[in-house]
């Protein structure tokens, strides 16, 4: 993913904390319930860079909100370059020399999803908001925000968000030790009141991918648990959009800021690794499962702690393996 990478930077130094008028957590409750209208109907451009393990990638974007509709133009800055340009529900991809791809693999994921900006952040059962202070991000004046996980199925995060706006600017997820794991953050930032058509066309040469996304109002939970059964879940985590997962069957789920998905299908012969796998706050869990004469291969992928993807996936049971097709339509 564009997104994923790690983060080379240089940190901003916080301003010292401001004592609140009222209490801390109410006044993060505030600023939260503005971050997800910021990401859609604020109209800016800019460079960011997003980070994770130790990689490392930057994109420029362009991002508009007219008459009600989101455009939106995303262009790598490293590699082979490629971009993404979203009018509305339509999304066009180019990526240079790779070819007709598919679009789900390539969509952004963290501040620039489209689910991110709809998502309902639930700080008051699974994560404790608290307003640490002010700080200065790519020249503009910001506040702070933790969110601080209440266990250790999830991980905790920290917003920084414009003031004017509440345009999310840079964050970070973090670790049980506060270490932080991944990273998003602008280094050159221009929020204003219009932007010229010119920067929302597809500049880049190569195969184009297109395809109309549901509207958020058309979207369906989709719980596509046929044949098989999860036995424990997270606390907190919901059913959420199902991805597509080829012959097999896949179900996401969604806290409201974390997301994790659970692939279930069937491999045959096929070899596959197995075991844990981390990059950044990404964790991805594989083992095998045995039904009857068949094998299945259950992954879970999602910023996860390992321990809790690990946990979701030893509960898998295939109730029905006739359930699973054996070949692709």
């Amino acid at each position: 993913m564009w997104l994923k990478a790690a983060l080379l930077g240089v940190w901003v130094m916080t301003a010292p904390l401001a004592v609140a008028e009222t209490p801390p957590s109410e006044d993060a409750r505030g600023w939260l319930a503005r971050l997800g209208p910021a990401l859609n109907m604020t109209t800016y451009r800019g460079v960011f860079v997003y980070a994770r393990g130790d990689q490392v990638s930057s994109m420029r974007v362009a991002h508009r909100y007219r008459d009600g509709i989101v455009e939106e133009r995303l262009v790598q800055q490293d590699g082979e370059g490629g971009e993404i340009v979203r009018k509305g529900t339509r999304v066009v991809c180019v990526l240079p020399r790779h070819g007709r791809i598919q679009l789900e693999q390539v969509m952004p994921a963290g501040p620039f999803a489209e689910t991110f900006a709809h998502q309902l952040v639930a700080t008051s059962e699974w994560y404790q908001p608290e307003l640490l202070g002010e700080d200065r991000v790519a020249g503009y004046s910001v506040k702070v925000i933790a969110l601080q996980a209440r266990d250790g199925d999830r991980y905790s995060h920290r917003f920084w968000l414009e003031q004017q706006t509440g345009l999310l600017v840079k964050s970070h997820v973090r670790g049980e030790d506060g270490r932080v794991l991944e990273s998003f953050q602008f280094t050159d930032l221009e929020i204003t009141d219009a932007l010229p058509d010119s920067e929302f066309e597809v500049q880049t040469t190569g195969e184009a991918v297109s395809r109309t996304l549901p509207s958020t109002s058309e979207a369906v939970v989709v719980n596509r648990m046929n044949g098989w059964t999860l036995g424990w879940q997270p606390a907190g985590f919901m059913p959420a959009a199902a991805p597509g997962s080829g012959k097999g069957q896949a179900v996401a789920f969604s806290d409201g800021l974390a997301a994790f998905s659970v692939f279930v299908e069937p491999v045959g012969a096929l070899e596959m690794p197995t075991g844990v796998s981390r990059i950044g706050a990404t964790t991805a869990y594989m083992r095998k499962l045995k039904a009857g004469d068949r094998t299945f291969l259950v992954t879970v992928v999602g910023e996860i702690p390992p321990e809790t993807a690990m946990r979701v996936a030893n509960s898998v049971d295939i109730e029905d393996a006739m359930a699973f097709r054996t070949k692709t339509p």
